[in-house]
Formats: structure tokens, C-alpha cells, sequence
């Protein structure tokens, strides 16, 4: 059976972990070495680091508070934003990141993704999609959810894993931070569209949407959170107790 992970993920803006509702109304939380260090220390499989202003301004990734951050964790880490280029993995990766997502960057450039899995490997080029309904279609939205793209999401995700993206982040704008469940109907299409480890991402509320993600699509990999996990609503620890009392694998 595969060991289930569950991932916290930090949302940057300004050197600060922030959260919002459906990719809106950004409210501060705390300082993402601080809570970068904590949760590498408490029971979290892996860690998420998206600049979310990046792309969007037209510059790089911060380096420096990327490098203070990868110093505290001693688990997975992946890192996104501005990931425009091969150049921008490679120094992401001298930052201290093990994956780098890649979201707009691959919608500008395509070829970004294949270059980068031949220089690096399949499984250090994440796939990060902001998938959002549009008059009943799942569409790609670009530049932290700010730009519909007119993509259909399932054909750019299942392109992009065969042009090298050895794992996929599935946000949902619909569900993110509402905090009603994960959306089940879009991660069900994807997993049955690509064979990559796809990580649930939007919509945890609490424990119990865990165990409904896992039960309900058994080839989700992974799922990602912040707010509850932030504002200490859920600790890691209780969340992978219940997993495990569901008869799910997770690492304790």
C-alpha cells in the first residue's frame, strides 16, 4: 500500500506566508521560516513554497528567504514561483529546493517542462495547475489565478506529464480556502488522466476531508493544506492518527 503524504503548503507574499479565500482577500499569517521549521518538525511528509506575487510582477523568486527557509526543513521541499526557465531551476535548486513547481512559466513556454526534466529528472519537475470552472468546463487560470488562459485543464495537465512533469499539484480555485472539502470531481478526472503522483490542493476544512480524499480516490498521492494547519485547527500529528485508524497509510 502507498504511504499517503500530507503537505503544508506556504503561500509568500512580501518575505510572509499569507492565505485567502478562493485566491482572494490575502491575510498575514507568519513568517515562513518560523513556520517552515515547525512544520519540519512536526510530522509533515513534505513542504510547499510558492511565491504567489511572482509571476504576476514579473520577477524572480525571492533567493534569499527561500535559502533561510530551505535551512530549517529536513523534508521535501518544493518551491515555485517565477519558474520561467531552466536557469530559474537550477537556481532555485542551489537555494536549497529538492522539486521546483512550475505553473505559468509552462503555460508562456511549454518547453520549459521537457527541458527541465531532461537536465534534472522526471521527478524534480512539478506540475502546478490553478484550475477554475467556466461555463461548465474546468479551465487553467495563470499569474496566481488572475488570467483565464481558455485552456481545458485535463488536456494541458495530461500534455504537460508527457512532456516530462513527474508529479502534479491540483489546485482548485473553487474550493480553495472555503474550507468545504477537496474538489473531488476535478482530482478524479486527473488521476484518471495521468499516471504521475497528483496532489490534492483547496478545500481541506478538516480531518475528515482527508479521509473522504483518500477513501473516495485512492490514487491521490498526497494532500496539500495551509490555513487549517497555519491557524492550528488541524495538527499533523491528530490528522495522520485518524488516517491511520481509517485503515490509511501515512507515516507517523
Amino acid at each position: 500500500m502507498i504511504t499517503k503524504r500530507i503537505i503544508p503548503c506556504l503561500d509568500v507574499k512580501d518575505g510572509r506566508v499569507v492565505k485567502g479565500i478562493r485566491f482572494k482577500d490575502l491575510g498575514d499569517v507568519s513568517s515562513p521560516v518560523t513556520l517552515a521549521k515547525y512544520y519540519s518538525e512536526a510530522g509533515a511528509d513534505e513542504l510547499v513554497f510558492y511565491d504567489i506575487t511572482a509571476s504576476f510582477e514579473g520577477r524572480k523568486l525571492f533567493s534569499d528567504i527561500l535559502r533561510e527557509t530551505a535551512s530549517q526543513v529536513f523534508i521535501p521541499l518544493t518551491v515555485g514561483g517565477g519558474i520561467n526557465t531552466v536557469e530559474d531551476f537550477d537556481r532555485v535548486l542551489k537555494c536549497g529546493a529538492d522539486k521546483v513547481s512550475v505553473n505559468s512559466g509552462a503555460i508562456r513556454n511549454p518547453s520549459v517542462v521537457s527541458e527541465a526534466a531532461k537536465l534534472y529528472g522526471d521527478q524534480c519537475v512539478v506540475l502546478s495547475v490553478d484550475v477554475k470552472r467556466v461555463d461548465g468546463s474546468f479551465h487553467i487560470f495563470a499569474k496566481g489565478g488572475r488570467e483565464d488562459t481558455g485552456m481545458e485543464a485535463i488536456e494541458w495537465i495530461r500534455r504537460c506529464v508527457g512532456e516530462g512533469a513527474g508529479e502534479v499539484v491540483v489546485n482548485s480555485m473553487d474550493t480553495d480556502g472555503v474550507k468545504q472539502g477537496f474538489d473531488l470531481e476535478l482530482l478524479k478526472k486527473v488521476t484518471e488522466a495521468v499516471h504521475v503522483p497528483v496532489i490534492a490542493s483547496g478545500g481541506a476544512g478538516g480531518i475528515e476531508d482527508f479521509i473522504e480524499l483518500f477513501q473516495s480516490i485512492p490514487e491521490i498521492s498526497a494532500g496539500l493544506a495551509a490555513s487549517i494547519f497555519h491557524f492550528g485547527e488541524v495538527t499533523i500529528a491528530d490528522l495522520k492518527q485518524e488516517l491511520r485508524e481509517n485503515n490509511i497509510h501515512v507515516r507517523l
